[in-house]
């Protein structure tokens, strides 16, 4: 690492951000599997897209087939995957884009790395605070039934924790609240990044 010397490149954050009219950042969701979180994300990129917002979606599906396809869902394994997801989504901020991530991330600590590899002015936590009761009722892939069954390790809620966010930026429960009105109370909370111009 010693003999890594970073290059001056011409352009930076600033200039992409210029370029594309609107801030860079990281919207982080977070919350049991089956909560809600890529169906909200999935909604929010679209309704910024028709804004003309330049975006981008990691999940579970995009990076753990290709970038973390070697990693287990042991705790190490677990703080290995969000430690990359979190240096990508870096490397994506940098790019000008407002990424989507919409990850498990159980574990408290992981959550606040993400917020210092990316800086704290570019991330916006989203806790989808669904129960485990409904998330589980909703057993979407059927993984639930399968970590009851034993067949699943390491499976967050059943035999392995999760770590409630202490001060999330916005809290989501989705049996009272529609996804439209979640995205809605997102884009309220980042309207003055998007929407602030780089004269």
């Amino acid at each position: 690492m010693s003999n890594i010397i970073p290059h001056n490149f011409q352009l930076g954050k600033d200039d992409r951000n210029h370029h594309k009219g609107h801030q860079s950042f990281v919207i982080w969701f977070t919350g049991l599997s089956g909560s809600g979180k890529s169906t909200i994300a999935n909604a929010l990129e679209y309704k910024l897209y028709q804004e003309g917002v330049h975006t981008y979606i990691l999940d579970g599906d995009n990076v753990r087939k290709g970038l973390n396809n070697n990693l287990s869902f042991s705790p190490e394994d677990r703080t290995e995957n969000i430690r990359r997801i979190g240096e990508v989504a870096h490397l994506m901020v940098d790019a000008g884009l407002v990424v989507l991530s919409a990850f498990v991330s159980p574990y408290r600590q992981d959550r606040e790395n993400i917020r210092t590899i990316v800086g704290a002015q570019n991330f916006i936590e989203v806790f989808v605070n669904t129960p485990m009761e409904e998330c589980e009722r909703r057993d979407v892939k059927g993984l639930y039934a399968k970590a009851r069954a034993g067949e699943i390790k390491d499976f967050t809620g059943i035999n392995a924790p999760y770590e409630l966010p202490l001060h999330p930026d916005i809290e989501i429960d989705t049996t009272h609240t529609t996804v439209e009105e979640s995205v809605s109370l997102i884009l309220n909370k980042i309207a003055h990044k998007i929407h602030s111009k780089h004269e």
